[in-house]
């Protein structure tokens, strides 16, 4: 995608603060000196079979990109493929339900969308959100010297998988679920309380993909200690024993190259940190004086974090992993 877009002619609006140019987690364009547009739009397959569950998470995913960025989602139009025979409208009935749960949660009003038939199940949304044009949170702009912090637990990828093959326990199934659905609003807020420099959504580029967005972005280079990063139950396990998506692969493919790990590092860890994820948590570059009061923060606010590593001056390789 980013060699096609590319070799589209350049635009040039000054209202446009975020555009397609910088790979950010979303658009935001200028009003007024106080108030800007922060726009998005996300849509996928069912990764679990609940299709309830299956909207909230949709809605959770397509609302994280407008945390990602500090906004407020306001409106949301929903995106909807659906077989216009064999299926169960019932089954669409309930996706939708779940969806407008999850934006009712958010404070974000759905006001249309658009459907067509497919032969695959697809939902999601474009989401529309305000924010503050003087604390827009992009994802370029740590500095050395900054702490990394993460505020979910990494694994929904290998959980997802090995659910496909019937290989998953309940328990993680649960708690992948529970950390998809989960909205990353209380984590922008309270990341919009301190000296952050940087932040994006952990999303299908994995942990380490999207660092190295991070990264190349903002000129630096990150050590990352993988004892401190937090899997979910059994993620680990079912790394271990092979249930690796197709999107951790091309993940680790692509991003071998930037990538150095430690002897000590496991291979099941170090595919995790290529696990692509579906509603993960925000990766928050802060200033190391404000690590702990925004860690301290968060979980007095009931979400999880921990620093995960720390910004270096830019260096050879990108991304080191101890």
């Amino acid at each position: 995608m980013d060699s096609v877009l590319s070799k589209l002619p350049k635009q040039s609006d000054p209202k446009v603060l975020v555009g397609f140019d910088t790979a950010d987690d979303a658009g935001v364009y200028q009003l007024s000196p106080e108030l800007a547009l922060v726009q998005t739009v996300d849509f996928f397959t069912p990764i679990v079979d609940d299709p309830y569950t299956f909207g909230q998470i949709a809605a959770a995913n397509a609302l994280s990109d407008v945390y990602a960025m500090g906004g407020r989602p306001i409106s949301a139009l929903s995106i909807v493929g659906f077989p216009n025979t064999g299926r169960d409208v019932e089954i669409l009935e309930k996706i939708l339900q779940g969806g407008l749960a999850k934006m009712q949660e958010a404070g974000c009003t759905v006001i249309g969308g658009h459907s067509i038939g497919d032969d695959e199940i697809k939902f999601g949304y474009a989401v529309t959100g305000v924010i503050n044009p003087q604390r827009v949170l992009k994802n370029v702009g740590a500095r050395p010297g900054d702490r990394l912090i993460l505020t979910k637990r990494i694994g929904t990828g290998v959980i997802g998988t090995a659910l496909k093959q019937d290989r998953a326990d309940k328990a993680s199934v649960d708690a992948a679920i529970e950390s998809m659905c989960t909205l990353n609003r209380v984590a922008s807020e309270v990341a919009l309380q301190f000296d952050v420099h940087a932040a994006t959504d952990i999303t299908g580029f994995g942990l380490l993909g999207h660092a190295r967005e991070m990264a190349v972005g903002s000129r630096v280079s990150f050590v990352m200690d993988s004892s401190q990063i937090e899997f979910l139950p059994e993620a680990i396990e079912y790394a271990r024993r092979g249930f690796l998506p197709g999107g951790l692969k091309r993940n680790l493919e692509f991003l071998g190259g930037c990538v150095e790990f430690a002897n000590g590092v496991r291979e099941e860890v170090r595919n995790l940190l290529f696990d692509p994820q579906t509603s993960g948590g925000l990766l928050l570059s802060v200033a190391s004086k404000d690590a702990v009061p925004l860690l301290e923060s968060l979980r007095g606010n009931g979400v999880g974090g921990q620093q995960v590593g720390e910004v270096l001056e830019k260096t050879h390789p990108l991304i080191q992993v101890r």
